[in-house]
């Protein structure tokens, strides 16, 4: 048998013995997860107040290290 022949009978026989363990579905639009979206909002929010604040911070040690406060 040759070696063509054999990879193509191998491949046909793993495709109707194995079975995908993962069900592909698009999300549906009209019902989002609150949970993903929450946690997406709530992390941006608290990254840009992080940066506001190290901000801030930094605007401060300038002026001080400056003498122009």
């Amino acid at each position: 048998m040759p070696l063509g022949r054999l990879l193509l009978r191998t491949s046909t026989v793993n495709k109707m013995i194995s079975r995908n363990s993962f069900v592909a579905s698009k999300p549906d639009p009209s019902k989002p997860n609150m949970l993903r979206v929450g946690l997406a909002f709530g992390s941006t929010a608290f990254l840009w107040a992080l940066l506001f604040k190290q901000h801030s911070t930094d605007v401060h040690e300038y002026k001080t290290r400056n003498g122009l406060q």
